[in-house]
């Protein structure tokens, strides 16, 4: 049994990483229009939440802030 050390090199993804997404042929896996609308309708759904929260107080007054110092440039 040998106390050397084997050098460390970047590790290397195993197979199921490196072909996420694509077929056994090689080909990127593409989903059906069915799945792309499903998937449409689901992240729509989720960002209209965070677009309908509006701009915090706080955001609104920075941004007033900064466009007055702008103003006051030209």
């Amino acid at each position: 049994m040998s106390n050397e050390r084997k050098p460390v090199g970047p590790k290397t993804m195993d197979s199921a990483q490196t072909n996420r997404g694509k077929k056994a042929d090689g080909k990127p896996a593409k989903l059906s229009r069915e799945v792309q609308a499903r998937l449409g309708q689901q992240l729509r759904a989720m960002y209209d939440e965070v677009v309908n929260q509006g701009v915090p107080d706080r955001f609104s007054e920075l941004i007033n802030r900064i466009d007055g110092d702008n103003k006051d440039r030209s």
